[in-house]
């Protein structure tokens, strides 16, 4: 269940910040980067702050 959601709030999020970028500021592009940053780091030191978030709020894994 956990992962059904953090793909979603993840994709959501992506597609978020490339509709910021096109149709706002070129900036928003950044927003991207720091969420792409962000699952490469979970990949291998294996800590998302957004699985923690989750968990605290009751999804199980």
């Amino acid at each position: 269940m956990l992962n059904k959601y953090f793909r979603a709030i993840v994709g959501t999020f992506i597609i978020l910040s490339v509709i910021l970028t096109v149709y706002v500021h070129q900036n928003w592009m950044w927003f991207t980067v720091f969420i792409g940053a962000n699952m490469l780091q979970s990949a291998f030191t294996k800590w998302c702050l957004l699985e923690i978030i989750l968990q605290k709020l009751g999804v199980k894994k």
